[in-house]
């Protein structure tokens, strides 16, 4: 059998050493944010406390810990700046992204703080709306749901998610190529939907009115779960999204 030559080998590409040392700078600092947003938090509120009175130290730290992090991420990374699904990792859409996704992370970390939201009817859906995330009325978040990347979201109107359902806009994958890229899409669910509990939407996944997708059950990226089935309608290879 004739020998293979190490030079013709494929050669696997570690996506490490395809970022800059600016790139992975930017990565690092971006990464301090959601406790930057801890220690601000504390720090106002206890500044407040000790200057007012306790009522508004309690408003100053709902306003820090609610409503500064959506404002900042829907003025400095609006959703219509990132329309390409594909990102590589450190380019200046993966860092548009990252800083959105670190400026979300302490209610990623602390589901409690969402879960308070939900005890209002309505509350958890106008504040998804501060994001970006395009959400009609009467929607129900059932208990655990979890929503990563808020503002790349469309729900209808009179949507029902069930419990411990989890919605992430984006993942990791390998490009043809072989450099790690970031996948982003909007997920959307139709009017009058029902998401069944447990469930997985990832990147693109659609959801048409009046549908019932089962519990228990992951959809693939961009699938489209129309007439009671679920469609994969993309294919995938190493990372990338072609239709069939």
């Amino acid at each position: 059998m004739p020998v293979e030559s190490s030079a013709s080998r494929p050669q696997a590409i570690d996506p490490a050493l395809d970022l800059s040392i600016r790139a992975r700078l930017a990565m690092v600092l971006i990464g301090y944010i959601p406790l930057l947003h801890v220690v601000l938090t504390v720090v106002a509120t206890v500044l407040v406390a000790s200057r007012s009175s306790a009522w508004l130290a309690t408003v100053t730290a709902l306003t820090a810990i609610y409503l500064l992090p959506p404002l900042i991420v829907r003025i400095a990374t609006p959703r219509s700046s990132l329309t390409d699904h594909h990102y590589c990792v450190g380019s200046a859409g993966f860092l548009r992204w990252w800083f959105s996704a670190q400026c979300q992370v302490v209610f990623n970390r602390v589901h409690l703080l969402e879960e308070l939201l939900r005890l209002v009817p309505g509350l958890y859906s106008l504040w998804m709306r501060l994001w970006g995330a395009q959400v009609g009325s009467l929607v129900y978040w059932s208990p655990n749901v979890i929503v990563y990347d808020r503002s790349f979201l469309d729900i209808g109107d009179r949507v029902v998610i069930g419990a411990d359902t989890k919605i992430c806009p984006h993942y990791l994958a390998r490009s043809a190529s072989g450099e790690m890229e970031l996948v982003l899409a909007v997920v959307s669910i139709g009017h009058d939907a029902l998401v069944g509990g447990m469930s997985l939407l990832p990147a693109g996944v659609r959801v048409d009115p009046c549908e019932q997708t089962p519990g228990y059950r992951p959809l693939a990226p961009f699938g489209h779960f129309r007439d009671g089935k679920h469609h994969r309608t993309q294919r995938f290879t190493r990372g990338r999204t072609d239709n069939e």
